[in-house]
């Protein structure tokens, strides 16, 4: 007969444990499951063999973090080598394990064969049910502690990224963006049809909304106006011409008169609108430093708003990069899409990547064709920005002269450099860049040496 044993990795330590009637396990599943919360009968299937409790929770972080990438720690093996059989006679028995991946490192270095399947399951479950009754010493409470301190400490681990490379930043900035565009029109139409009672003819000489909301903020009443506000004016046009034919039109306006106390509404909500546009610059700045940190190549190749858009749609830069460039396509056309498919109809070409500059200065006729090829580069580009360790813009910028080749293959004929090739120069030229930065360090350090060696004289 064979004999099962069936390996438990918990919070306090690993724990090893041996099946009875193993053959018989197999062949009635539904008695296993009815045993499993009966800790007498479950006692009659399993016993235990050994257990190695964790030193300390540095030691029990590190084993968990081995053990779920599926890899066979130092202590787990040392502790399987002692207490499972001798080598010879390992063929005739199984371990049963929770993961496959585990499973197959530990039959690759103890040459004994694993199982996840079966009853193996079940098992798992009655010796985590009653973990705390089947070792000695061990409670309920301690296990609970130690479960909650290894869940934080293991969630630490696993959440812990670079703080300069958060995409969480550019989903909120960029979504903050637009919000503020949609907010800053609305209010500057407002303003507008709310000034052009008492001054209409300032909408004509500034369209600008931006201009035209401190205008009005500047002038209040029009009746105010004089020849030293021509200065004032210019400074916040930019333009003297446009600021003498405000002055000019206010003294013949045909506007009607309004009263101190709405005048001063308008100011106060004027001055609004206008800290609000001011804030939007702040925040487009904002988000494009952060892009240049984050996503340094997408940006390059299409603008920080365009890639916070993708960054956003996808959900992360690490979502993003794991999308096909046929996904990355359409990404921001799903409506059109579904339609398309429903329909069957023509599918859409683009989706946020219409917003490029690229597609724009593409032919009606290959438009497709440059959307195809800049998703396709879009979607290198986030790969190199999201797996790279070092920070650099070259391969972006080799991509994008890429696209720019691409366009004028498609109005000239001018056959573009291969992938292959344009991939070599980048690396190439990140490689002289590293080597370049090492001299500098030496002199440093020899710098520091000779500070040191003048001290100690």
């Amino acid at each position: 007969m064979s004999k099962m044993f069936v390996l438990y990795e918990h919070s306090a330590g690993f724990g090893l444990f041996k099946v009875a009637e193993f053959e018989e396990l197999a062949a009635f599943l539904p008695q296993v499951e009815a045993s499993v919360t009966d800790l007498q009968r479950f006692n009659s299937v399993v016993s235990l063999v050994g257990f190695q409790p964790f030193k300390s929770a540095i030691v029990a972080l590190e084993n968990i973090n081995a053990v779920s990438e599926g890899i066979l720690p130092e202590d787990l093996s040392l502790f399987l080598e002692g207490a499972l059989p001798k080598r010879k006679k390992r063929s005739k028995c199984s371990l049963g394990v929770a993961d496959s991946k585990l499973g197959a490192a530990i039959t690759e270095a103890l040459e004994i064969p694993c199982s996840h399947v079966g009853a193996v399951p079940e098992l798992l479950r009655g010796i985590r049910h009653h973990f705390h009754n089947l070792i000695k010493g061990l409670t309920l409470k301690a296990c609970s502690v130690a479960q909650l301190g290894l869940g934080h400490s293991y969630s630490r681990a696993r959440v812990k990224f670079n703080v300069h490379r958060v995409d969480n930043m550019i989903i909120q900035s960029i979504a903050l963006l637009d919000q503020l565009d949609k907010d800053v029109n609305t209010f500057s139409m407002r303003i507008r049809e709310w000034y052009s009672y008492h001054f209409p003819e300032l909408v004509a000489i500034v369209p600008d909304n931006h201009l035209y909301t401190k205008c009005a903020e500047y002038i209040k009443d029009r009746k105010s106006l004089s020849e030293e506000s021509v200065e004032p004016l210019t400074e916040i046009l930019g333009d003297s011409e446009k600021a003498q034919a405000i002055l000019d039109a206010s003294k013949m306006s045909m506007g009607m008169d309004i009263s101190p106390v709405d005048l001063i509404n308008i100011q106060m909500f004027a001055g609004r609108v206008v800290r609000l546009a001011d804030y939007r610059k702040q925040i487009a700045e904002y988000l494009h430093t952060k892009m240049n940190s984050v996503a340094p190549n997408l940006t390059v190749l299409v603008g920080d708003q365009v890639g916070a858009r993708l960054i956003s749609k996808a959900g992360s830069l690490t979502s993003l990069a794991k999308y096909p460039a046929s996904t990355l396509q359409i990404l921001g056309a799903e409506k059109a899409l579904f339609r398309a498919l429903k329909t069957r109809s023509n599918t859409p070409k683009y989706g946020l990547l219409y917003h490029s500059t690229f597609i724009g200065r593409a032919g009606l006729k290959n438009k497709g064709r440059i959307s195809r090829y800049l998703a396709n580069k879009c979607s290198i580009a986030s790969r190199i920005d999201c797996f790279s360790e070092s920070q650099t813009t070259v391969f972006g910028e080799h991509l994008r002269q890429q696209v720019e080749d691409r366009l004028k293959f498609y109005e000239t004929g001018d056959i573009p450099k291969k992938n292959i090739e344009v991939m070599k120069e980048a690396m190439e030229a990140v490689g002289q860049q590293e080597p370049e930065e090492e001299p500098s360090a030496k002199k440093k350090k020899k710098k520091k040496k000779k500070k040191d060696e003048a001290m100690e004289e």
